[in-house]
């Protein structure tokens, strides 16, 4: 073996060992959420606690994640695809972070609604919840089999939950005027559907890094939709 292959295959070893620890973290969070979102829809607190404390492992593996990210930057001074991928791995572990804390969030609300004068169970919200669920799968599916496709229809979803959460906070209002003893409750489908959409949109941040990561071009902020008329130019 030479000095310059030794480098070089512990830089691969380290990226490796970056890439299955984003894939336990990516496990847990979906868990997470999955856990939390299934508490409201049966009404079955039991697991909270379990969310509070998957939450802790969510935390400590990205501070272990923004460790090895910093030092493969510093010590290997990555290009192209490499830098790409180490950087996007940052980012994701960031993201999969705040979506482990809201569906931390989302578990409290879930207990403080068993407390609270009821409200009959909307719609909107469960399907809220579906879309929800099935975004952060398919961006990390996409992630996972490095498929940009996959991870702008995350992107389109999106636009669906913003509308689901709009449509509740009227419904929710509706219920606070007509019945004050329903606020309490309303308060809260209200912080788990706001806590969903940011769930959503880090989702699509997610997607968005994905298709960064694979075509090295950014999506954010309608940047793609600003280039598309001049890709039609001849």
């Amino acid at each position: 073996m030479t000095q310059e292959s030794a480098p070089r295959r512990h830089f691969h070893d380290a990226l490796n060992e970056l890439q299955e620890q984003l894939l336990e973290m990516a496990g847990l969070v979906e868990v997470a959420l999955a856990h939390s979102t299934d508490a409201l829809l049966r009404g079955d607190v039991s697991g909270v606690e379990e969310i509070r404390r998957s939450d802790h492992r969510i935390d400590a593996l990205e501070m272990d994640i923004d460790e090895r990210v910093l030092g493969l930057l510093a010590l290997h001074q990555p290009m192209a695809g490499d830098l790409r991928r180490i950087v996007t791995a940052g980012k994701i572990a960031n993201d999969l972070e705040r979506i482990g804390d809201h569906s931390v969030n989302i578990a409290r609300a879930v207990k403080r609604l068993n407390e609270a004068h009821p409200i009959p169970f909307l719609r909107e919200l469960e399907e809220m919840i579906v879309i929800t669920r099935e975004m952060v799968s398919d961006a990390l599916a996409s992630y996972v089999s490095r498929n940009a496709g996959t991870a702008r229809m995350v992107c389109l979803t999106d636009d669906r939950v913003d509308d689901l959460r709009r449509s509740l906070f009227r419904i929710l209002v509706t219920h606070m005027l007509e019945d004050p003893k329903k606020i309490s409750a309303a308060l809260e489908y209200l912080l788990i559907s706001q806590n969903l959409e940011r769930a959503a949109d880090l989702a699509t941040n997610i997607a968005e890094d994905v298709v960064f990561l694979v075509e090295g071009r950014t999506i954010k902020h309608g940047a793609e939709a600003a280039v598309a008329p001049d890709a039609t130019r001849p």
